[in-house]
């Protein structure tokens, strides 16, 4: 009888060693993929306001700034001004993806409206960004509610204001989520255009995960989800986009999906019936292209996609 126990704390002093093996290992490689997906992927600007100019032949006055978020950390983008007194538009790109994507568009809202257009980069996107991590979409709403400020702080050419009260935002996936979350409860924003919004920043996280790694494991989305909340250290909020939809007031929404993304379609679809007041909600739901993969659209798919959206500013931002 006396060398069971002997024999058990054998086992148990070989297995220990083990086991804090398998969770140091678990720890660094959830570490990993935390890094990996909170730094999303970055490439060259597919275009600047330098070649756009070179393409086309037309000089544009587009200035590169700088402004501070709330959390006193650096934004930029590129500010195209318009009619002085006229109402702006933010453009909010996807994860992944930077302010350059959305560029074409931003110059045809201009063409035909002549209001403001602010191109920023989404924090942790972009060439050598400023901030070097993405969060999610929890706290992308405040930097664009900063982003207003900015624009309020612009003057024209007789030193006033340069943007009028009305604010309208554009964005696709986590930049749709960051533009719900900021007119959730900033009312200057008057008009929205959401693309494939994601259904919480937790869908967001498991999209990131699966393409950093390959895997669509719940036990290991789980792991990497809880691993996420730590590394944001109390400041990662899952807010549900239907959450956030019924807080609205009386803003103007265009909600767009399509085929191109099956998961952020019906994530957006289910959204429909969360905004308090149907005459202010437009749909497009069965679109061919979504603002999604509009950076890789041809030039007669780009105009059918982009029109509605512009006719939709200057429809309700006028």
């Amino acid at each position: 009888m006396a060398r069971r126990p002997r024999f058990g704390k054998k086992l148990f002093k070989a297995i220990v060693p083990i086991l804090l093996i398998v969770v140091v290992a678990a720890a660094i490689a959830l570490g990993s993929i935390v890094y990996g997906i909170t730094r999303p992927p970055r490439q060259s600007y597919l275009v600047t306001p330098e070649s756009f100019s070179q393409i086309s032949g037309s000089a544009l006055k587009v200035t590169d700034e700088t402004w501070r978020n709330r959390d006193d950390s650096v934004a930029r983008g590129w500010l195209l001004r318009g009619a002085e007194g006229a109402p702006a538009v933010v453009l909010l790109h996807r994860y992944g993806g930077d302010r350059s994507w959305l560029f074409n568009l931003g110059i045809k809202i201009s063409e035909t409206t002549n209001f403001t257009i602010l191109w920023p980069d989404l924090r942790g996107h972009g060439q050598n960004p400023p901030i070097s991590s993405t969060g999610f979409g929890n706290l992308e709403g405040d930097d664009l509610v900063a982003a207003v400020d900015f624009l309020r702080t612009v003057k024209g050419d007789g030193q006033r204001p340069l943007v009028g009260q009305a604010v309208g935002v554009y964005g696709v996936e986590l930049g749709a989520y960051a533009a719900l979350e900021a007119a959730s409860h900033d009312t200057r924003v008057k008009v929205l255009v959401l693309d494939s919004i994601p259904s919480n920043p937790d869908d967001r996280v498991n999209a990131s995960v699966i393409g950093e790694v390959g895997l669509s494991n719940p036990v290991l989305l789980s792991m990497a989800r809880i691993a996420t909340r730590i590394y944001f250290l109390g400041r990662y909020e899952n807010k549900s986009s239907c959450e956030l939809a019924k807080k609205l007031k009386s803003q103007r929404v265009l909600l767009l999906a399509g085929a191109d993304n099956s998961s952020l379609r019906d994530s957006t679809v289910s959204l429909v019936k969360c905004f308090p007041d149907p005459a202010n909600l437009e749909t497009k739901l069965d679109l061919p292209l979504t603002g999604f993969t509009l950076s890789s659209a041809t030039g007669e798919q780009g105009e059918g996609y982009d029109r509605p959206v512009i006719d939709f500013f200057n429809k309700n931002l006028q």
